[in-house]
């Protein structure tokens, strides 16, 4: 664990993740950074880490949890469930639906099944995961109904770009949309030309998911870099955690890094003490720089 950590105590963690919350469109608060699940429940053997590492996280205010029925086909959900019990009024849930079950016939009983495994009655943000061949009203019609029946309390998409947006918007409750779960990370800026100027517009903060790249596996380089580790250095900090800094800069992002282990959990919810300065950010623009143009969505 790097020195940044050791010089935080935790409650100076927990104040500066709790102090500084986002607002969705219908006033919901949650913060900067959550915690992402992806290959969460995979492996047996870690699975009291894994409860032990989503546990801290909440207590040091992270307590939006993400996850979804695709990751390890319902096994994420059921570690987050464990992790959740007793503490469940302190977590703000998210789970995602498979897109070829986001239609009438399914999406009522995709969602019954994430809330068994998650062990709850009603997830916070209900997400479509991506794009599929179900018409976009048909999914919206299947999100509302569960909103009237008190199985989510809101509702969003995932890996949408801005011309799906922009269809979305055009139906009738599409508007009711909460967020877009998107990649973004330092090295792939490509939704700061269009989408995320778009979101704003209307006060729709995006979810940025692999925040750090994988560890910096999805940008060779980046990591890396000779400006993101001088950075790190002159706040005693490591890499990652300046990537996870700068995601969250702007005030209305909100970045859901994994975290299996309670060290990875200490490192990410100390980014939240980090400030980056005029200077450092235009250090990294030079490195990485914003998009002059249209890019395609980047997904994985």
């Amino acid at each position: 664990m790097n020195n940044f950590v050791n010089e935080a105590s935790k409650a100076e963690i927990k104040k500066a993740n709790t102090r500084s919350r986002i607002a969705l469109p219908d006033g919901a608060a949650v913060p900067r950074i959550g915690q992402g699940t992806w290959n969460i429940g995979e492996d047996a053997s870690r699975r009291e880490e894994e409860v032990e590492a989503l546990r801290l996280g909440v207590e040091l205010g992270m307590n939006l949890i993400d996850t979804a029925e695709m990751y390890g086909e319902g096994r994420s959900e059921t570690v987050v469930g464990e992790a959740m019990q007793g503490i469940r009024d302190k977590v703000f849930l998210v789970s995602k639906v498979y897109p070829h079950n986001a239609g009438l016939k399914r999406i009522a009983k995709s969602c019954e099944d994430s809330l068994k495994r998650l062990r709850t009655d009603c997830l916070d943000l209900y997400l479509l995961h991506w794009r599929g061949s179900v018409p976009l009203e048909e999914t919206v019609e299947g999100m509302e109904r569960l909103v009237e029946q008190g199985k989510i309390s809101r509702w969003g998409v995932s890996n949408f770009d801005t011309d799906d947006m922009e269809e979305l918007f055009r139906l009738a409750r599409g508007t009711h949309c909460a967020t877009n779960q998107v990649l973004y990370h330092l090295g792939s800026r490509g939704i700061e030309f269009e989408l995320l100027p778009w979101q704003r517009e209307r006060q729709m903060p995006i979810m940025a998911y692999s925040p750090l790249a994988q560890a910096g596996s999805l940008r060779k380089g980046l990591v890396q870099n000779e400006a993101v580790r001088e950075i790190a250095v002159a706040h005693g900090a490591s890499p990652l955690q300046i990537l996870l800094a700068w995601c969250i800069r702007e005030g209305d992002e909100i970045a859901i890094p994994k975290a299996s282990s309670r060290e990875h959990v200490l490192q990410n919810a100390a980014a939240a003490l980090i400030s980056l300065s005029a200077e450092e950010l235009w250090l990294l623009d030079k490195a990485f720089p914003a998009p002059e143009r249209k890019m395609q969505l980047d997904m994985i």
